[in-house]
């Protein structure tokens, strides 16, 4: 895996809203031979939710990755 696969941190901060989120993302080796997508997302200061996708190679888990953090800067999110 090259260095593109480090963890991808996102926030989403307005203080007109009241808004301050983050949403990350890592891609990991899995137990399985495969690899695995942990994403971690929530308000700032909060442990958040997590969600573990699994991918039978790397091509499928970074275009996963790539989608969602397309889908993420669209709605606002920028990397601080």
């Amino acid at each position: 895996m090259g260095n593109d696969t480090l963890d991808t941190k996102l926030f989403r901060i307005d203080p007109t809203q009241n808004m301050a989120r983050f949403y990350s993302m890592t891609i990991q080796p899995n137990l399985f031979g495969g690899l695995s997508l942990v994403r971690n997302w929530g308000r700032i200061g909060s442990a958040g939710q997590m969600r573990v996708d699994l991918f039978h190679d790397e091509k499928e888990a970074r275009a996963a990755r790539d989608l969602l953090l397309t889908t993420k800067m669209e709605r606002g999110y920028a990397r601080l």
